[in-house]
């Protein structure tokens, strides 16, 4: 039988997916059953890298979607709007989805869960993180028995690119990031990237499926990479460290008796020892590192965008879907979500990097010392660097201290007459 396919979308994802359905020679068998019937494009006369018959392409999207021919819809489009409406609307004609779309998930992930619960259809998201990672699948089901205590994760492909060729050649930040827009590794508008949006949406929806609940999208703490100075990447090779944008998903506290679940959830640039097992991922790789109970820590490494590996997450999910009902809800929400929440940024305990800008004379380092020990925040190494000759850059390595304290303890030292400015804070695993 053959299944007919709409697609939403003929950029980057579109045209690989396309492309996979009209070669399907070789693949698993039921991909030749698949069948494109409609595609919904914004420009009919652009060129793009698959050429498909002109009686497919329309610039109406809705028209696709209501096309008695296409059973499954498939959304590569991207953006919020019309992609929300068009999930929606397929799901009440009662057509199942397969979305690329981390931001519509992110945002509104409850909203279309609940919708296809009601409809009795299913949307399936393996391409929303991770590319061509399978990550979604296994967090649903394979780990579902676990009690997962944290999800880490270096799950933008753009920024692990530029940071690792800041980190192997010292070069500065912005010279990198127009290599990586030359190279299409990086968008003519980065900022989704490089200021963390993206590892925000993707992180939103990790939380979701390993904690069984949501949290609002717009309250995660998200800082990028586009202020880092390459010298505090520099400086953390020194002291045996890489820099990573990493987002991070950890339990503070256990959901009991109907009380929500305490998250904290944040995406950040972070000092990671060499050990660590993110810490080897470089240029356009991720890695989404779970830990849980009982399975302990189990690493997914791979490609993270582009049109090959991210297509192929999108037609797996259409054939989980063309071989028949999956077994599980795919949001695992509809009404068996447990509340979550976010915890106070000011409660949460990490270790943390620093690094100060002071003039050079003797005691600056004693008195930063008594601030910190003053506000009761324990130093695991504190290194002086030479700036230039009228000033010294100081680095400090905490041990975990809670984020309270550490304010407290920074705000005391940006005092000193001794500290011109606190030039860095970073995060440090």
């Amino acid at each position: 039988m053959t299944i007919g396919i709409g697609l939403l979308g003929l950029g980057t994802v579109g045209a690989g997916v396309a492309e996979i359905l009209a070669t399907p020679e070789g693949r698993h068998p039921l991909v030749a059953e698949l069948e494109l019937r409609r595609v919904a494009v914004r420009d009919l006369q652009r060129t793009r890298p698959i050429q498909l018959p002109s009686e497919l392409l329309s610039t109406e999207p809705e028209a696709v979607v209501d096309d008695p021919a296409v059973d499954i819809v498939v959304e590569v489009m991207g953006g919020l709007e019309p992609a929300r409406s068009l999930i929606l609307r397929a799901i009440a004609a009662g057509k199942p989805v397969v979305t690329a779309n981390k931001a519509v998930i992110a945002r509104h992930g409850e909203e279309i869960a609940a919708a296809a619960a009601a409809a009795g259809v299913y949307v399936l998201l393996e391409a929303a993180v991770g590319g061509g990672i399978p990550i979604i699948e296994p967090l649903k089901q394979s780990l579902g028995a676990n009690r997962i205590q944290r999800v880490s994760g270096i799950i933008n492909g753009t920024t692990n690119y530029i940071l690792s060729r800041m980190a192997a050649e010292g070069a500065d930040y912005a010279a990198v990031l127009a290599d990586a827009q030359r190279l299409g590794y990086a968008e003519a508008d980065p900022a989704a990237d490089v200021q963390g949006a993206d590892a925000a949406d993707k992180i939103a929806i990790l939380t979701g499926l390993a904690y069984g609940g949501s949290v609002p999208r717009e309250a995660i703490p998200t800082e990028g990479i586009d202020q880092l100075d390459a010298r505090d990447v520099t400086y953390a090779d020194q002291l045996g460290f890489v820099v990573k944008l990493l987002a991070v998903s950890q339990r503070i506290e256990t959901a009991t008796d109907g009380d929500p679940q305490l998250l904290d959830v944040r995406v950040h640039p972070t000092l990671l020892p060499r050990s660590h097992p993110l810490a080897g991922v470089n240029g356009v790789f991720n890695a989404i590192l779970v830990e849980g109970e009982p399975v302990g820590q189990v690493m997914f490494y791979g490609p993270g965008a582009g049109s090959g590996p991210t297509a192929s997450a999108v037609v797996a999910d259409i054939l989980n879907i063309a071989g028949g009902p999956p077994g599980i809800d795919p949001l695992l929400a509809a009404g068996s979500w447990r509340q979550c929440r976010l915890i106070d940024g000011a409660r949460t305990t990490h270790r943390n990097y620093v690094r100060l800008r002071t003039t050079d004379q003797p005691g600056v380092i004693g008195r930063i010392g008594t601030c910190f020990g003053d506000a009761g925040v324990s130093i695991q190494s504190i290194v002086q660097f030479e700036a230039d000759s009228e000033a010294a850059e100081i680095v400090v390595i905490t041990h975990e201290v809670l984020e309270a304290d550490f304010r407290s303890a920074l705000d005391a030292i940006a005092a000193l007459p001794e500290v011109q400015r606190v030039a860095a804070c970073l995060r440090t695993l």
